[in-house]
């Protein structure tokens, strides 16, 4: 195991320190930069996106060849709230007064921030492919934003962002959220250059961080998971889910859902509540009128043909439910995005 001392003044710090005990080359693009790594100590690429007010994205998607530990040092100007999320693979973390590593598996999170000139260590497994998404917030900088109301936080998080002298250590190791895993996709999946591809990811990090708020807020309500479901049949749910916005023309039926990933009815019911707050019948409706939506934005298809590609058999229903989501009608919508590009 080979421990990496990290003293870090800011996030790109820590980039470059990684650089120099591990090796690869960092390309910067605009606002983006990346390290790319193929070497004997690992595969992969890292990159790091700074945003205004005191964001910052770190996202790994790397197989490390050999096990490493990250000894990251809390400096008192540089001692961010960091929320973690490993879509694919797992890692470890503790802190410095602490003996005791805590696994965070795939698909849970993990939000925590230490006492300034304490250590954080991140182990990281050998020869195991890591998609992490590290999102963290420098607090005096972001409580200057305009809109960060954090009094509208829950009281333990509330207290974690007016901590700007990192007086207190906090740690929350949340549950099973695959909904993360979907805007992880769609962070990865954003294109553009320059500040309009900044842009769009600055939105989807806002998302994340979302989410992750929320999921403190359930578990501090004691929200538990589904007693129907384990993690194996919830992950089962969301590739169905992902199947769904693949190929939402499919004629799915609830029987066929069940047939087709071995779990009753009632579960799959229940696990698409829980995931998506919808039912499935629900979810396979939002899911056909956003890609119908999509659609109209962006081909030259009419109104009819969107309605059969889709999976809908009727163009009065289609119009109805697009209405009342949308608050306009799919002709209305159509129309409207013609005016704007012949102008």
């Amino acid at each position: 195991m080979i421990t990496i001392d990290i003293i870090a003044n800011s996030q790109k710090d820590l980039l470059e320190q990684i650089q120099q005990k591990i090796g690869g080359s960092i390309i910067n693009n605009w606002n983006e930069s990346i390290l790319t790594i193929d070497n004997e100590n690992a595969i992969g690429t890292l990159r790091f996106v700074p945003f205004d007010w005191g964001v910052n994205l770190l996202d790994f998607d790397i197989t490390l060849r050999k096990e490493f530990v990250f000894k990251i040092l809390a400096q008192p100007e540089f001692n961010p709230i960091r929320f973690l999320y490993p879509s694919v693979g797992s890692f470890k973390h503790r802190f410095g007064v602490d003996n005791t590593e805590k696994k965070v598996e795939q698909f849970q999170s993990l939000i925590f921030t230490n006492k300034s000139g304490g250590y954080n260590y991140l182990h990281f497994i050998k020869n195991e492919h890591l998609n992490l998404n590290l999102i963290e917030i420098v607090r005096k900088q972001f409580l200057q934003k305009r809109t960060s109301n954090v009094s509208s936080l829950n009281k333990k998080l509330y207290e974690v962002f007016v901590d700007t002298d990192h007086e207190n250590r906090f740690s929350n190791y949340g549950t099973l959220n695959l909904k993360m895993a979907d805007l992880i996709k769609k962070l990865k999946k954003v294109k553009g250059k320059g500040m309009l591809r900044i842009l769009k990811i600055e939105a989807v990090v806002y998302e994340i961080l979302s989410l992750h708020i929320q999921q403190h807020n359930r578990l501090l309500a004691g929200v538990p998971l589904p007693t129907s479901l384990d993690k194996s049949e919830l992950k089962i749910i969301r590739k169905l889910s992902v199947l769904i916005l693949k190929r939402p023309e499919k004629d799915y039926s609830l029987e066929d859902l069940s047939l087709k990933s071995g779990l009753t009815q009632s579960k799959l019911q229940d696990g698409f509540k829980f995931l998506y707050n919808r039912t499935v019948t629900e979810y396979i409706r939002h899911v056909r009128l956003e890609s119908a939506r999509d659609l109209i934005r962006t081909t030259d298809l009419n109104i009819s043909q969107i309605v059969y590609s889709i999976g809908f058999s009727s163009r009065s229903y289609f119009s109805k439910i697009f209405r009342e989501k949308y608050d306009i009608t799919p002709n209305q919508f159509k129309k409207k995005l013609t005016a704007v590009l012949e102008q």
